[in-house]
């Protein structure tokens, strides 16, 4: 079965340097009443760089029992050391979701024989669905449109989270798709293009803030109504660079506290709260 319309890579809410599960239970609650088609906690925008081994494992356990099979679940699950991925996916294997999501290996930048090998490692190893993640200005290696369609042909890597940041490789991607296989926009302001050309949908860190119109664009698009579409993405287009004018998920958590979703819109460092200005800017665009 194949990924389509709004995912959501949710937030790790933080309170004085724990994890905040009662603000974390209201979060999961709200979204799967929102329309979303599933969550995909231990992402980037769940800031898994920063948490340890037993919060990584202990978030998965807490996503599964407030979610109570509503929605399905994939795990965000990444590295530049193969192995080790392997070995945390075990761990996920232990728990009722669908798949993973992991990027391309980074900062050590192997070639396309290597993001191949990687990819097909992971495969071999696990029964989970694989969704994989190119996002190149992040790892510093782009995966080219000829890997995806080798890696495509393995049967458990099911879909694509497109990051690429080059507008004609999307395009050439989705003009010639892998056979029964999801590409998805993690560009957050690309989605309605993206979905215009045959993508099967976004996993979008946006979709925190009016979660429901990310989804009617979604839903009248396939409908085949794109202006009513359009008319509904134009508002949407304007807020979504706000969100990201600051490292995320900074903005998102800000306008998540203000919006009583979360207890506090903390983050852990390297990154940190957003700026004066750029509140500012928020509360008039997005809060007002």
């Amino acid at each position: 079965m194949q990924m389509t319309g709004v995912w959501l890579p949710i937030i790790t809410p933080f309170k004085d340097n724990k994890l905040d599960y009662p603000s974390y239970e209201r979060l999961i609650n709200h979204y799967t009443e929102k329309g979303i088609s599933g969550f995909i906690p231990l992402g980037t925008t769940g800031e898994s760089p920063v948490l340890s081994d037993y919060e990584f494992e202990e978030m998965i356990e807490k996503t599964m029992e407030y979610n109570k099979n509503r929605l399905p679940v994939y795990i965000g699950v990444g590295g530049n050391c193969t192995s080790q991925v392997i070995k945390k996916i075990r761990i996920t294997e232990y728990y009722d979701i669908k798949g993973i999501l992991s990027v391309c290996p980074y900062y050590n930048r192997p070639n396309q024989e290597g993001i191949y090998q990687h990819f097909k490692s992971i495969a071999e190893e696990t029964p989970l669905n694989i969704v994989m993640y190119n996002i190149p200005y992040r790892t510093g290696v782009n995966m080219e449109n000829e890997t995806v369609h080798r890696l495509s042909e393995i049967k458990n890597i099911v879909g694509l989270k497109d990051c690429s940041g080059n507008i004609k490789q999307t395009t050439e991607l989705l003009m010639n798709p892998p056979k029964d296989f999801s590409i998805l926009t993690g560009e957050d302001i690309l989605f309605f293009l993206t979905l215009t050309i045959g993508g099967q949908g976004g996993i979008l860190s946006s979709a925190h803030l009016k979660t429901e119109k990310f989804v009617e664009v979604y839903n009248k698009i396939k409908e085949n109504d794109l202006e009513a579409a359009l008319q509904l993405w134009k508002p949407l287009y304007e807020f979504i660079p706000l969100l990201f004018k600051e490292p995320n998920p900074a903005p998102v958590k800000y306008c998540l506290e203000k919006l009583s979703l979360i207890d506090s819109d903390e983050v852990r460092l390297p990154l940190t709260p957003i700026s004066a200005q750029l509140k500012k800017e928020i509360n008039r665009v997005i809060l007002k």
